[in-house]
């Protein structure tokens, strides 16, 4: 399950799609395969922006290659939600975001996915502010940074050759 961060990351600054288009492709290999794939909440997270990457987004292609096809289940959307404190205001469940969907959904199956994510862990932060890394490790779900990620699938320029 690969959070929004890590493409936005990517995209604004080491793996822009001018410059790097065999990244981009090589997701959609991956994500084709079912090795790869982003819950439609946290989809339409970045398809919904106004640059490049969400116009790379609203592809069928990327669509279909990304976009994870199973719904939310709900009472672990609340689990992951709970994680971040008690009786959330509206302020701290826009800061919360998108996230609990993502954390669930690869809680459905945790010894068979796992969560990429650009954010770094950082168990000092409370409530709202918490990190993806810190909550996937409080309800039992793997995560990798970007790097790992790359280097776990062994991304190259030249992966199609």
């Amino acid at each position: 399950m690969i959070d929004a961060s890590t493409l936005i990351t990517a995209h604004n600054t080491y793996y822009a799609l001018h410059r790097v288009p065999e990244f981009w492709e090589w997701l959609r290999h991956y994500g084709a395969l079912g090795t790869i794939k982003m819950p439609a909440a946290i989809y339409a997270e970045v398809e919904d922006g106004n640059d490049a990457l969400a116009e790379w987004m609203a592809k069928a292609a990327s669509k279909d290659a990304l976009l994870f096809g199973e719904a939310p289940v709900p009472a672990l959307v609340q689990a992951v939600s709970a994680l971040y404190g008690d009786d959330p205001s509206e302020e701290d469940i826009e800061t919360i975001g998108k996230d609990p969907f993502l954390i669930a959904a690869a809680l459905v199956d945790p010894n068979d996915r796992l969560v990429v994510t650009a954010e770094i862990s950082k168990p000092g932060r409370q409530g709202a502010n918490r990190h993806i890394p810190n909550i996937c490790g409080d309800i039992g779900v793997q995560w990798r940074s970007p790097v790992e990620f790359l280097n776990v699938l062994n991304f190259s320029t030249g992966w199609a050759d």
